[in-house]
């Protein structure tokens, strides 16, 4: 490549969001460059989503194991972390090798300059000494990266981020966890199943403070059933390293704990200063690129995935990006619609939940009725026995007769939502949801009775 290049469209960050666009836009004819710094595919398949539940799938199978004598007759079962590290290693990363994901670029057509990106003016993007003029324009993906709190003492020691959780190939005898989101609990869960012990350190006053009191509660009840202990509104107010173990002392007058790890999920931020932002009349200290429903954040620029603060999710990047790649070509179709926004926490069970939370709703000073129906009251739930923990909470705008949210918790949670997703996307009235045929014996059959129990 010449010190000044000219491309159709220059996309900056190839996570998934960014490589579909890239990829879809260079197979519709487009000459496109995509500007990664890191690996193809970015965080979701090798650090985040797919690593993750690689090992959560593991975790979950011992679990099951345990839960042999209660049902079946008797099971002994021994962990080997080094079998899950193999697989996250050798069949899920490639050892953390995007050849796979760079060639199927090159493949479709696209161009890959590989370094960190940022935009030098409407329309223009600077990678190092090289200048590339986008004559469609400029597309956003860069992702966030892991918020570290200012924790004194903090800097400096060899803490984890989900990265290097993800790439452990020895698991640690103990570890603490700052953060008790979505990240937090599954990692906590499932490294305590391998016989981990594990600590959570949550601020807030419950696990999973974004979605449901009642979700907290059941995530905390079942880390706790697996051996985690969990300390809610506790504050890390130091930490120490002294080459072999952390030492945090959290806000009040307990004895400090100690571990030999120390995993970092207090959240996530963009950097959109780094990407000069300002160049192109945009806040560089904003925490999100605002767009409009067609992903554009300027003229000739766009944004998708995390950077745009509607959720770090794979599927919203994914969702965005399809937007996006329609407006780039000029072809008609939706805004983007976030008002039934799914979510699922991988814990066992799985917490999924759509749209807004009753605490939400409430401050929006909507009329509502809610019902939460235990999902071990349902055939199914009691059919499952052991490992049964969940419940469907629905949350109704009574003015308007329709769900605007709901959490499905559940040994299928992640799966049972889909239909409370479709629900609240589509605005089905609660009274013709209510006249369904539900499938017997079911999981999802808890949520005709969640439906009769709205009030």
């Amino acid at each position: 490549m010449s010190a000044n290049e000219q491309a159709d469209v220059v996309v900056v960050g190839l996570g998934p969001g960014g490589e579909y666009v890239a990829g879809t836009l260079a197979e519709a004819g487009l000459d496109v460059v995509g500007v990664e710094a890191e690996l193809v595919g970015g965080e979701c398949p090798y650090w985040g989503c797919v690593p993750s539940k690689t090992m959560i799938r593991a975790g979950n199978l011992l679990a099951e194991a345990g839960r042999v004598p209660a049902l079946a007759g008797e099971a002994v079962v021994t962990p080997d972390w080094g079998r899950v590290a193999g697989r996250i290693r050798d069949e899920a990363t490639d050892d953390w090798n995007d050849k796979v994901a760079a060639d199927r670029l090159a493949a479709k057509g696209g161009r890959l300059v590989r370094g960190r990106g940022c935009l030098s003016g409407p329309r223009r993007v600077a990678v190092g000494d090289r200048a590339i003029e986008a004559r469609r324009g400029v597309v956003l993906a860069t992702g966030t990266r892991p918020r570290i709190p200012p924790v004194p003492g903090l800097e400096g020691t060899p803490y984890w981020t989900n990265r290097d959780a993800m790439a452990a190939k020895e698991l640690p005898e103990s570890m603490i966890v700052l953060g008790g989101g979505a990240i937090g609990v599954e990692v906590a869960q499932a490294f305590a199943r391998f016989k981990c012990a594990v600590t959570v350190i949550e601020g807030q006053g419950r696990l999973l403070s974004q979605e449901e009191s009642e979700a907290g509660e059941l995530a905390t009840e079942v880390l706790r059933a697996d051996g985690v202990t969990v300390l809610t509104g506790a504050r890390a107010r130091r930490i120490s390293h002294d080459g072999t173990e952390f030492t945090v002392r959290v806000e009040g007058d307990g004895e400090p704990l100690r571990a030999e790890r120390l995993l970092v999920a207090t959240g996530r931020h963009a950097d959109l200063s780094a990407l000069a932002v300002d160049t192109v009349g945009l806040d560089p200290m904003a925490g999100a690129v605002h767009t409009d429903g067609q992903m554009r954040a300027g003229e000739g620029l766009w944004a998708v995935g995390d950077i745009t603060g509607r959720g770090a999710f794979t599927h919203v990047s994914m969702y965005q990006a399809q937007i996006a790649v329609r407006d780039i070509l000029g072809q008609p179709g939706p805004d983007a619609d976030y008002r039934a926004l799914p979510r699922v926490t991988f814990t066992d069970p799985e917490i999924g939940a759509v749209g807004l939370t009753e605490r939400q709703a409430r401050e929006r000073g909507l009329r509502i009725r809610t019902s939460v129906v235990p999902v071990a009251l349902s055939t199914r739930g009691w059919i499952h026995g052991p490992g049964n923990e969940g419940f469907i909470k629905l949350v109704e705008d009574a003015d308007r007769g329709v769900l605007i949210g709901a959490t499905s918790a559940g040994p299928a949670g992640g799966e049972v939502l889909y239909g409370l997703n479709v629900a609240v996307h589509a605005e089905i009235p609660v009274d013709r949801l209510q006249h369904m045929i539900y499938t017997y014996p079911t999981f999802h059959r808890t949520v005709e009775a969640a439906l009769g129990a709205l009030r």
